[in-house]
């Protein structure tokens, strides 16, 4: 698949810094943010501006979770766990990528973006909050990541906003944790889903790599604030943000006649 016209670097580079520094401050890989910004400001197209997207996300998850590691804020068990699944769930999403109509992923992404801004307003969890990991958790942590895994290589998301509140709502993480813990387990998620998209032309490595190497130098920074911003008003925050880009997609859909 290609692109009607290569992006500057320059405009790359800045919706890289963007995204490295949202994907620090929420935990999460940044395809959310990403992917609705390559379609809108550049006009890539879905399925196109999904595959780059989860490869972007690698060099961002990496800088983030080592900065959340360092402050002790990664379940290691847990992530690994949630890594086992989303390994091959990313083969699953990135192998339906290539055959579900672009419009419908149009939809299906709105839809997934408006059930993420609801949860938010029902996860407000508690900085000492930690993971409690049995037979029983660690076998539904790795069924989340296979989940995670295909709406990672379906939708371009990295995973994050999916494996946070979850780990927060059904497993009692705190939300420094949950977002730790998410950004580790998106690097094998996003090796996983680079590969398969690779091999079906689904990803613009020239842009992701811009992308990424953008997004990895303000990561850090992001993870930093997180921990000066109280749990409710970081919810807060994220769910204006995504309730934003989705007024903006569903705006530029209904215009286009797009379905």
């Amino acid at each position: 698949m290609t692109q009607p016209s290569r992006p500057s670097i320059l405009i790359l580079a800045v919706l890289g810094a963007v995204t490295g520094l949202l994907s620090g401050l929420f935990g999460i890989g940044g395809g959310v943010v990403l992917v609705p910004m390559l379609v809108m400001f550049l006009g890539f197209q879905q399925r196109l501006a999904a595959g780059t997207s989860v490869a972007a996300i690698l060099p961002a998850a990496v800088v983030g979770g080592i900065g959340y590691s360092l402050q002790g804020n990664v379940d290691w068990l847990a992530a690994l766990l949630l890594a086992a699944g989303i390994v091959v769930g990313a083969q699953i999403g990135s192998y339906l990528l290539s055959r579900i109509p672009t419009g419908f992923l149009r939809w299906m992404f709105m839809a997934f973006l408006l059930g993420v801004v609801i949860s938010l307003w029902f996860v407000i969890p508690q900085r000492d909050a930690v993971i409690d990991v049995t037979l029983l958790t660690g076998a539904l942590l790795v069924v989340t990541g296979l989940i995670t895994g295909v709406l990672s290589g379906l939708l371009g998301v990295g995973g994050g906003v999916v494996v946070v509140p979850v780990l927060m709502f059904f497993f009692g993480a705190s939300d420094l944790v949950a977002k730790g813990t998410s950004l580790i387990m998106l690097i094998p998620g996003s090796i996983s889903g680079t590969l398969g998209n690779a091999r079906r032309r689904n990803v613009d490595l020239r842009s992701a790599a811009v992308l990424g190497i953008a997004a990895s130098v303000l990561s850090p920074l992001g993870s930093v604030i997180a921990t000066h911003i109280p749990p409710f008003w970081s919810n807060v925050a994220f769910s204006v943000l995504l309730a934003f880009i989705l007024g903006q997609m569903l705006f530029k859909t209904l215009r286009s006649g797009k379905k």
